[in-house]
């Protein structure tokens, strides 16, 4: 399927819409840029900088790079420039880009299914302790990000994840983004059906394909079998999740238009079953809807999310079989509830071939290339060659004879990988924030480690499953909204009426069991220096009036106000 229509729609076409042309719908016939993003997409394919990053921006260094290649198309490949130090938050939404601009670059290295080697992730240390002064984190969406990059030095970056299968292709960018996978899937004793060649597939087909490097915004993706739903499915453009069909078996549940940002919404259900090797074809489908269709006129309504709650999932559903796929989709269930609220695989679990998986938990995602080298050179050790990130910033060694699992847990232990954490350090996520993002307003990832440390140390006893996601910006990469107890940082004032760094709470948001978004308390907001005292508070609220069995979320939907502040 070609990348743009040769010619117009049917004024039929437009109406069928229900947007007017202005929204820049390609499928209706309206191919002229609204935007600057939407300009320089159409001037030159982000894929294409590749070779300008090669041949020009290397050899010449930061001060050659086009703007529009530095700010836009080096997305395409991984690369954000990274915000300049010593500039605080109060100047986030002031300053030009050029300003908060370091020389420096965030890359992103896309782990599609979370699947690594050992000689991968041994790869992924080294190039961070040679190149990015040891930086590495473990994101949300099971990638591995680095910074300090240099440009000069991006094209050897390239050489050596390529020599070992990995990639920064469309890492980032209006682009197929990294798919989500279950971190154990093929090995999984309860799971529903492995989605691993369907992950390929859609990766072979797809990814650097330029029918698809064009899309009105990012497009994030998620394929699991796991009856954890542990993919974040609610909230991804495209999802397929495990489910059992009463008449032709396991295959996948198929949803569309989840997303959070500032304008969160739930992924809906199509209500149709796709089996295993059909999946690539209705992904490619559904991909393509968003770019026909996909808004392109205002970048904050340009996601799939968007065009989903205007058609709804019955007009969605028969585009999608109507016009893409030319044939109808089977009627399907929707997946069960998971039995558990974790869903990150941290322990000790048996795999269905009699060894063992072992998942263990980083502080907020937060690694380095030293710790990435060791974990590697201890799964080897221990008899393993396979390792999963997960959607939860956690990892996963596979393939554990039984008789090596004490002593390989005794390795990450040393590490401080905790394989029984406690239920703050399993539970606490956090993003980027002000050390290196650009659109941060605080500090997210030393304030989250504090965090732990500190609830650790006041509330020992507490050990029930609790999510503590912290943003440093409201675009909720760490998934405030879908949290236990969710922060937006932004500034607020103290006692004294000084600005400082501090949060908007949310409470009671969840995936899986129940989702939804919580509630948002008027005016409750804590400045970073009292968030240990708050959340103790309203935890120790919960023990309290707590019912028999319930969680977190549940109680926080039902607590007055005044015992949520």
């Amino acid at each position: 399927m070609a990348a743009t229509p040769e010619k117009p729609a049917s004024a039929t076409a437009r109406r069928k819409t229900g947007r007017h042309r202005g929204e820049g719908q390609w499928a209706v016939g309206h191919f002229t840029p609204l935007n600057g993003n939407e300009q320089f997409k159409k001037d030159d394919d982000g894929l294409n900088v590749r070779t300008r990053i090669e041949t020009i921006y290397s050899k010449a260094g930061f001060d050659s790079i086009d703007p529009n290649d530095l700010r836009g198309r080096m997305r395409w490949w991984g690369l954000y420039t990274q915000r300049k130090p010593g500039i605080d938050g109060g100047k986030t939404a002031i300053l030009e880009p050029e300003e908060l601009d370091d020389e420096y670059f965030m890359l992103r290295v896309r782990i599609d299914g979370g699947r690594l080697t050992t000689e991968q992730l041994r790869v992924i240390g080294e190039i961070s302790q040679e190149f990015a002064r040891g930086t590495a984190d473990i994101t949300d969406r099971q990638n591995v990000q680095y910074h300090w990059i240099r440009i000069e030095d991006v094209p050897e970056i390239w050489n050596r994840l390529e020599a070992v299968g990995l990639s920064t292709t469309e890492a980032c960018g209006d682009t197929p983004r990294v798919i989500l996978g279950s971190p154990v899937a093929g090995i999984a004793e309860d799971e529903i059906i492995d989605g691993t060649p369907a992950i390929d597939e859609i990766q072979r087909r797809i990814v650097g394909n330029k029918d698809f490097s064009n899309l009105p915004r990012k497009f994030k993706s998620a394929i699991s079998g796991s009856p954890l739903l542990d993919v974040a499915h609610e909230i991804n453009d495209i999802a397929f999740v495990g489910v059992h069909h009463p008449e032709h078996g396991p295959g996948f549940d198929l949803w569309v238009g989840g997303g959070l940002s500032t304008n969160p919404k739930i992924g809906v259900r199509l209500g149709a079953w796709v089996p295993l090797d059909e999946v690539p074809d209705v992904y490619e489908g559904v991909i393509s809807i968003f770019r026909d269709y996909g808004y392109r006129r205002l970048r904050n309504r340009a996601r799939l999310k968007f065009l989903v709650a205007d058609w709804g999932a019955e007009k969605f559903r028969k585009v999608l079989e109507d016009e893409y796929l030319g044939r109808a989709l089977v009627d399907g269930p929707a997946p069960e509830q998971p039995v558990q609220q974790w869903r990150d695989h941290v322990g000790v679990h048996r795999q269905k071939d009699g060894r063992f998986y072992v998942g263990f938990a980083p502080r907020v995602g937060r690694v380095d290339g030293a710790t990435l080298t060791k974990i590697a050179e201890v799964a080897e050790a221990h008899g393993s060659g396979r390792l999963r990130t997960t959607a939860e910033q956690k990892m996963l060694v596979l393939d554990v004879d039984e008789a090596q699992v004490e002593s390989l847990v005794a390795g990450l232990e040393a590490l401080d990988l905790q394989v029984k954490p406690s239920p703050f350090r399993r539970g606490t996520m956090a993003c980027t924030g002000i050390e290196f993002c650009k659109l941060a307003i605080v500090e997210t990832k030393a304030r989250g480690a504090s965090l732990i440390d500190e609830l650790e140390r006041r509330i020992p006893d507490f050990d029930e499953p609790i999510t503590i996601n912290i943003n440093g910006c409201p675009n909720a990469c760490a998934r405030i909204q879908v949290a236990d107890i969710g922060l937006k940082g932004q500034l607020v004032l103290d006692d004294a009426g000084n600005q400082v760094e501090g949060y908007q709470v949310h409470l009671g948001g969840a995936l899986g069991l129940e989702a939804g978004f919580g509630r948002k308390v008027r005016g409750l907001k804590v400045t970073a220096a009292e968030l240990p005292d708050y959340i103790e508070r309203v935890l120790g609220r919960f023990q309290e009036q707590r019912e028999d069995g319930e969680r977190f979320a549940t109680w926080a939907a039902r607590a007055p106000e005044e015992d949520l502040s």
